[in-house]
């Protein structure tokens, strides 16, 4: 297709123009001009409407067959697939579905991908000698000597047949998206994936690779492939320095599954989350633990995070968190010192700080804690992050015990969030996160089935300062 028969179409309002202009001329927004290809002529349309209607309606009954007809696939990484989704042993990727993993440069995306795809293409365990299906790499970043490279450390370290690897994987080197949608129509690949998504193109526009109007396209190219063919398709997505996936926010409602792969690169711990998943739970966790071969899955995350938990010191106790479906057990630390500066500190790691200064403001007014001079330093050990508002009754306990400079008895685990008036509200799965909690050895459990507040939680372990006139 000619450059000139392409049009810009402001985001904000949809007016369009033949050359791209810096502000848009009816709502005057500036940026919003995006290039995109035309929409359908007056002939096509009446040529769609001349089709039968058998060929685009579907019944209900035959949907039912349809999926019951279509198992999950496994990715082989216990992890990986608690992410994805599924039930009653059936964990992995719906076929047909595109996924879309982000995460910041060097935390992993690429290795996890290719540790998945050599442990898909190893023999099943029918006994047969040799995988009877294809993988499709779509290499963006690297050419495929640097992902053989990174395959064969894989393969070695888990004892994998890299013959297996060898005579089943393509590696697709064309940035064109209609090359890559050929391929995928030609050799019908088990799975597809394609790093990244910002190095894909297509000739029919003139923008860059990586512009808004390029990502776009061609991920709508590649899903509608992806499912008509019934292929998992794997799209790997640049993060901007806000930490956000680079690109239109339209690729996130293209795709199925939007996953993201988080960690403090110094560390060797690594966090999946899924942000959005048609065919799973929301905010599900997989941990792993960054090796020199790849990544290794972590079953038990709570032995992780509790690691250094039982030795008794001020400022540290342990809380019960949901992740998705799994209850997590996690060590909270607040550090509590007087301040130096006229406007005391409040930082957290892995807490967010208006959770701080709520839960400082909350002990002030109902326990009396003099906590307005005090600079106050609060984190969640291993590099774990916490949204929920079930570590409230952990966090609190934790500041108080590090301003009184007493620890907490072991065995002890704080479930609850608090409220502005000091009272402990019940939190989801409560029973759940108790059962855990009794499962790994803790005998003491705080929580709204013991106390009704703050208070009463401090008073019980006399961390509570007298009132003063």
């Amino acid at each position: 297709m000619a450059k000139g028969d392409t049009v810009f179409v402001c985001q904000n309002c949809g007016w369009t123009t033949a050359k791209w202009v810096g502000q848009c001329y009816e709502c005057h927004t500036w940026n919003a001009m995006v290039e995109e290809l035309p929409i359908e002529t007056i002939a096509n349309k009446k040529s769609a409407k001349a089709q039968k209607i058998e060929d685009f309606t579907v019944t209900f009954s035959q949907v039912e067959t349809l999926s019951a007809s279509k198992s999950r696939l496994s990715t082989n990484i216990d992890e990986f697939d608690r992410v994805l989704g599924g039930e009653d042993s059936n964990f992995g990727m719906v076929l047909g579905s595109v996924m879309l993993i982000g995460g910041e440069p060097g935390i992993g995306k690429s290795t996890l991908l290719t540790q998945m795809v050599v442990g898909m293409l190893q023999p099943s365990k029918t006994g047969s000698s040799k995988s009877e299906h294809k993988f499709m790499y779509v290499c963006g970043e690297e050419n495929p000597a640097q992902v053989a490279l990174r395959i064969e450390r894989i393969a070695k370290q888990f004892h994998e047949n890299v013959t297996t690897v060898k005579d089943n994987l393509i590696f697709v080197t064309t940035a064109d998206v209609d090359a890559i949608t050929a391929a995928m129509q030609k050799l019908k690949p088990r799975c597809v994936v394609v790093d990244s998504i910002q190095t894909v193109t297509t000739t029919d526009l003139s923008g860059a690779a990586g512009s808004v109007g390029q990502v776009r396209e061609c991920a709508e190219r590649l899903t509608t492939t992806a499912k008509a063919l019934h292929i998992p398709l794997f799209l790997v997505g640049h993060v901007t320095k806000e930490g956000v996936i680079s690109g239109p926010k339209v690729l996130e409602h293209i795709v199925d599954s939007v996953l993201e792969l988080s960690g403090d690169r110094t560390g060797d711990l690594r966090i999946l989350r899924a942000i959005k998943n048609r065919f799973g739970a929301t905010d599900e966790v997989g941990v792993f633990r960054m090796r020199e071969y790849g990544f290794e899955s972590v079953s038990n995350p709570s032995e992780l995070f509790l690691e250094y938990a039982d030795t008794q010191v001020p400022g540290s106790i342990t809380a019960c968190v949901m992740e998705g479906t799994r209850p997590l057990l996690v060590e909270i630390q607040a550090l509590v010192v007087e301040s130096q500066l006229a406007m005391p500190r409040r930082v957290g790691r892995g807490i967010n700080l208006p959770r701080i200064q709520v839960l400082s403001a909350v002990l002030q007014k109902h326990c009396y804690l003099p906590l307005g001079s005090t600079d106050i330093f609060a984190s969640v050990a291993g590099g774990f992050e916490v949204k929920e508002p079930s570590i409230d009754l952990g966090l609190a306990v934790a500041m108080a015990s590090s301003l009184n400079n007493k620890p907490i008895k072991e065995k002890t685990v704080f479930i609850g969030e608090i409220g502005l008036l000091g009272e402990i509200r019940s939190v989801n799965l409560l029973d759940r996160r108790i059962k855990e909690a009794k499962r790994l050895g803790f005998t003491n459990i705080i929580s709204k089935k013991t106390h009704k507040s703050v208070r009463q939680v401090l008073s019980d372990l006399q961390l509570l300062k007298s009132k003063t006139t």
